[in-house]
């Protein structure tokens, strides 16, 4: 599928042959996909800023593209900025729900979905090709579970966001909203000047914090080295935090993150893949090692 179509005038060899469906010719300004995601849902409406992402244009297939259509309007989210989500109406359910920012083409998202029922995940990307591939796996893995039926078939369980994560977290969910939060190998930028634009940053921490709730895990996986480096530092220093693993470090891959093709590949390279598992503190709570500010204790002098 293109982004725009040549009237057939100009094309005389592609005159359809009797009985053959017409092709539609998108007029100018038509969106892509009239009832699907939006090109950019936020709009202006929100001050520019550096962005962790950058979205990539790649073809989306006619299953992907029928998946969007069909399934955009059922378990679809733009993320406009322009209202605050009661998610247990999103869902049709009170379960808890699990934010992953970045999920590719969608296959280890399906997976969790699938093995975990009762928690529900909000999966936010900005590449088509992936929103429409996660939708149509949500329906065909979904389709023999009874529970799926409350949702016209499927994993009822996933929604997709399209948009910007963090204009999603600051303007679109509630504090102490959030179960958990995912971040699978998320862009590295190697080059030292792009380092600005990593996702895991002090202040996108501390926005994520005041929308999980006390106890929420964040989970962050990646296979780029020095950024693992650079996630462990910010989030043991971040007070809102603390490290699951006792003594500190990273943490062994969990058996509920599956290994994604893309994984597999890496570690066939010989690439080093680093799992952090840090939770939420509760409320109010500090951690020993600081003071009511939460920065570090100074060790007493003289």
């Amino acid at each position: 599928m293109t982004d725009s179509h040549v009237p057939e005038t100009r094309r005389p060899s592609a005159q359809p042959s009797a009985g053959a469906p017409l092709r539609h010719v998108r007029a100018k300004g038509e969106p892509r996909f009239p009832d699907g995601p939006k090109a950019d849902p936020a709009g202006s409406h929100f001050e520019r800023r550096i962005r962790s992402f950058q979205p990539r244009r790649s073809r989306v297939t006619a299953g992907q593209a029928d998946a969007l259509q069909r399934l955009w309007p059922l378990w679809g989210l733009d993320i406009d900025g322009r209202r605050v989500i009661d998610l247990a109406e999103l869902f049709g359910n009170d379960r808890p729900v699990v934010l992953e920012v970045g999920f590719g083409m969608g296959e280890a998202t399906a997976r969790m979905a699938a093995a975990d029922p009762d928690t529900n995940i909000l999966a936010v990307d900005v590449h088509t090709p992936g929103q429409g591939n996660l939708l149509g796996l949500a329906e065909r893995w979904g389709s023999s579970r009874p529970s799926g039926a409350e949702s016209g078939g499927g994993l009822s369980n996933i929604r997709v966001g399209n948009g910007d994560a963090i204009i999603l977290l600051r303007e679109m969910l509630a504090p102490d909203s959030l179960a958990g939060l995912r971040v699978y190998f998320p862009d590295p930028w190697p080059k030292k000047r792009h380092h600005k634009r990593r996702l895991i940053q002090p202040e996108f921490l501390t926005l994520a914090a005041a929308r999980l709730a006390p106890g929420a895990l964040v989970h962050c996986a990646t296979d780029w080295e020095p950024y693992a480096a650079q996630m462990l530092d910010v989030l043991t220093a971040h007070p809102g935090f603390e490290n699951t693993v006792p003594g500190g470090g990273f943490a062994p891959r969990p058996a509920h993150r599956p290994l994604t093709r893309f994984e597999a590949q890496g570690l066939d390279k010989g690439h080093v893949v680093n799992d952090l598992l840090f939770r939420r503190v509760p409320h109010g709570d500090r951690r020993p090692d600081r003071n009511e500010d939460g920065h570090k204790e100074r060790p007493p002098t003289g």
